[in-house]
């Protein structure tokens, strides 16, 4: 039984005032529709032909308007009404124009009532929700029915991706309480450069020659921060520095890494189990064979369990020039959250997992979302051993201040200094960019 018959068995809702017009408007445009093209040859063509299916409904709902005319009325105009019915039998419904639209950065449909979407980093409500809970619960099936995946009352949640590459979320009663939720986390197509987004503020032409630097002198990094913060586009645009010489692994809980430019990288995504319990292949099962497959450096999309310490020993143990995300509000937090998530695949010592990360990493970017909505780095430190007092220790290069906006350079890593002879950067330039720092 689909999600849709599963609805309509349980009582769900139909439909809502404010949208009730359109809704019957499509109602009745489908049901003459189906007399032109009955359901079961619509379905056999869309199946052999999609866009021949797309034109041949086209035609007959532009028939259908003719001979009745009455069915259009203000605010819908022909076209509008024509494209929502297409986009509910070919696509995602009133979502299909906010997925096009690539201001928008993420969709929240909070049950049938409520449709948001962020823009800018700023919440907007959608001016056409869906009409009943039953088209959201079609929805999902939609999405999730050709990934082979199930949800239902005894699994009500479940984690997808879109052919386009975003990331879907969903959840339905008895865990969401008001009705089906659907969030979904969208992806340019074509990711964000360092200098795109210093462009956008991000950052200064100051930082984005550091961060080059680091990643073309093979230093580890991670970049830390909240949700939405723009950990990913970061980690893509740092990604994209990496020369093509270089062969890449990536590894990722739901794929959004972009990597079309660059011409030597394989990408792997974990699986979750079946709805039998079984099959299911983690980040660390992934980042453990990649060790296998060559790489000259590892991208592991997110750092969120036992497979961190995995990560650290590839970063320790000749796989410089690795990449991964975390989720923590400052470096220092970042490092108890390494070990956390360290201490959840074998049990050792808070000091010798420490010891690790100050070894592994070299360069923690601290991302954040401002008040304003926009996204920007505001923290940039290394790790160090602290014998004495057998810690890692933060040592601090650039802070921003979120208040003032005022940012300034506290400190250099001894890295710069093999810049120019590993002929990265000449002498001269390393030296007058921390000059230019000193006095900024």
């Amino acid at each position: 039984m689909s999600l849709v018959q599963r609805a309509s068995c349980a009582g769900q809702p139909v439909l809502v005032a404010h949208n009730e017009g359109l809704l019957q408007v499509l109602e009745v445009l489908r049901s003459h529709v189906s007399e032109i093209i009955p359901a079961v040859e619509a379905a056999r063509l869309i199946a052999r032909n999609p866009n021949q299916a797309r034109s041949e409904l086209r035609l007959a709902c532009e028939q259908v308007l003719r001979e009745e005319p009455w069915l259009i009325k203000k605010p819908f105009a022909s076209e509008d009404l024509i494209d929502r019915y297409l986009d509910e039998v070919f696509g995602l419904g009133p979502l299909e124009e906010m997925l096009a639209d690539e201001t928008i950065t993420e969709i929240m449909v909070n049950g049938s009532n409520s449709l948001y979407f962020e823009r800018e980093g700023k919440l907007e409500l959608a001016p056409h929700p869906f009409g009943d809970d039953a088209q959201v619960y079609a929805l999902i099936d939609r999405i999730i029915g050709p990934l082979g995946r199930r949800i239902d009352e005894s699994s009500p949640m479940v984690n997808a991706r879109l052919s386009q590459g975003h990331r879907v979320n969903a959840i339905i009663p008895p865990l969401a309480i008001d009705g089906p939720v659907v969030t979904i986390r969208k992806f340019r197509s074509h990711a964000f450069s360092l200098s795109e987004m210093r462009e956008l503020g991000s950052f200064d032409e100051a930082i984005e020659r550091f961060l080059t630097w680091a990643v073309l002198r093979r230093c580890n990094i991670a970049v830390s921060g909240g949700t939405g913060s723009g950990k990913t586009t970061l980690l893509n645009a740092l990604s994209a520095v990496i020369p093509f010489s270089e062969r890449i692994i990536t590894i990722e809980d739901s794929a959004e890494l972009r990597f079309h430019e660059h011409p030597h990288v394989v990408r792997l995504e974990a699986r979750p189990q079946s709805a039998e319990g079984v099959g299911e292949v983690s980040i660390r099962d992934l980042v453990v064979n990649s060790l296998r497959m060559r790489p000259d450096r590892i991208v592991v999309g997110e750092c969120r369990g036992a497979e961190a310490l995995d990560m650290l020993q590839a970063m320790s143990t000749g796989h410089d020039g690795s990449l991964t995300t975390l989720h923590a509000n400052s470096p220092q937090e970042a490092v108890s959250r390494l070990a956390t998530m360290v201490r959840y695949g074998a049990e050792l010592p808070v000091s010798v997992i420490e010891a690790q990360i100050a070894t592994a990493i070299d360069v923690v970017v601290q991302t954040t979302r401002y008040p304003d909505g926009s996204r920007g780095i505001c923290e940039i430190a290394g790790y160090v051993w602290n014998e004495e007092k057998s810690r890692c220790l933060v040592e601090r290069y650039f802070v921003r201040d979120l208040v003032t906006g005022k940012s300034e350079w506290l400190n250099f890593p001894p890295w710069l200094d093999d810049l120019p002879y590993l002929k990265i950067a000449a002498h001269e330039e390393v030296e007058q960019w921390k000059r230019t720092q000193c006095f900024s």
